[in-house]
């Protein structure tokens, strides 16, 4: 299962034969997104407390039963949906409104987990925040459910000693501690039936969606909704045998309609057992990745494992300076941001220099933004560069097994 990004360029309008331009397409998408994005948040909102929080995590509904993996049939379940109720004067099918639904089951999900680490947090508040003791540090991963990062602990503390800092005492929970989470404006079509979106392969590179658009932004009856017709170019990563599943749609703040489009293909049975050449790689400091080449030969009590000893190595010196240089001017650009707002904090809005100093650490953010977003798009690159390098090399050699150390 994967999911690779495309782009919605242009579409018609199934009833009328209309082209519709990227342009004229992004306005339509955006009201749709926007319409979802309302919805979401006003339902995140009406259950952001413990309590709704507690119902979700018990996993059951009145009756006991356990809730639907599907996020939108789960919180209707919990007789939630009274809550998605569009503006007044605009009409929105049912359709419209699993999608919002979906989209704020998986954020309140997402809630839970941080709710977790939180509550932990609190349960072991240390006499010391920002060091704590061995034993104190046992007793916290103790509590910790499996996989939470060091980094995830650190955040949470810092989040709630500044909520120590600024009420004097600590937070009764994460609803107290934040508040909702921000929705960003995209649309969850995995959440709609074929009465609103339909999406079929024309070819080994096209995709076709047939998706139910709003032709204005205050949408009063179903006269104002449109089929539109949407061919998607596919990138390269798809597939032909690979399944093609409803995507979801962004749009940028480029003007671009971003399509993620989930596509999966069946696995092929792995042998546990039987393999005689093996490949097994180690993550390095100053290589990226090293690995050699294993065969076993022998039987019985004579087995061993036989190698050559050639190492293989992904050398990423470039890309890998590329990334320290980015993190020293991310860091750089942080602390300038950081002193400018302790000025126009010190200095207080009467002053003249008030102004221009947030002014200054407003442009920073955003360049500190696209560092950022910088290092990401590397890093992503960089991984996926090493995963295929690594695969190559297995089925150059004729490895049926990889180990990663």
């Amino acid at each position: 299962m994967a999911t690779a990004s495309c782009t919605a360029f242009r579409g018609v309008v199934e009833g009328s034969g209309e082209w519709v331009g990227q342009g004229v397409l992004f306005e339509r998408v955006g009201f749709l997104a926007e319409l979802s994005r309302e919805l979401t948040g006003a339902l995140v909102a009406s259950r952001w407390d413990e309590d709704s929080l507690d119902v979700l995590a018990a996993g059951v509904d009145e009756r006991g039963e356990v809730l639907p993996s599907k996020g939108w049939m789960a919180l209707r379940r919990l007789d939630w949906p009274q809550d998605v109720t569009p503006p007044a004067g605009v009409y929105v099918s049912d359709r419209v409104r699993r999608g919002a639904e979906e989209y704020a089951a998986r954020m309140l999900r997402l809630a839970l987990h941080r709710r977790t680490i939180v509550t932990a947090v609190l349960a072991t508040w240390p006499a010391e925040p920002r060091r704590r003791t061995e034993a104190e540090w046992t007793v916290l991963r103790k509590l910790l459910p499996a996989g939470v990062s060091g980094a995830e602990i650190r955040n949470r503390t810092r989040q709630i000693r500044a909520h120590v800092v600024e009420h004097g005492c600590l937070p009764a929970g994460l609803c107290a501690l934040e508040g909702p989470p921000q929705v960003a404006p995209q649309v969850l079509l995995a959440a709609m039936d074929r009465q609103q979106v339909t999406l079929v392969r024309v070819d080994e590179t096209t995709a076709r969606l047939r998706l139910k658009l709003p032709l204005n932004a205050v949408p009063a009856s179903g006269r104002d909704w449109a089929w539109h017709v949407i061919d998607i170019r596919l990138p390269g990563t798809v597939m032909v045998d690979a399944v093609l599943h409803t995507p979801t749609l962004r749009p940028t703040p480029q003007g671009r309609i971003a399509v993620d489009l989930p596509h999966s293909r069946p696995a092929p049975p792995v042998k546990a057992s039987g393999h005689t050449v093996a490949l097994g790689f180690d993550w390095g400091v100053n290589t990226l990745l090293t690995g050699v080449l294993g065969r076993l030969t022998g039987k019985g009590q004579a087995k061993r494992v036989v190698t050559d000893g050639r190492p293989l190595v992904f050398d990423a010196t470039t890309v890998s300076a590329a990334l320290h240089r980015l993190r020293g001017v991310r860091e750089h650009l942080a602390a300038k941001r950081d002193h400018y707002r302790a000025l126009a904090d010190g200095l207080g809005s009467p002053n003249l220099r008030w102004g221009a100093h947030l002014d200054r650490a407003r442009v920073l953010e955003v360049e500190h933004g696209r560092v950022c977003a910088r290092i990401r798009h590397l890093n992503h690159a960089l991984g996926w560069a090493a995963a295929r390098w690594a695969v190559d090399q297995a089925t150059a050699l004729g490895a049926s097994v990889l180990d990663a150390g």
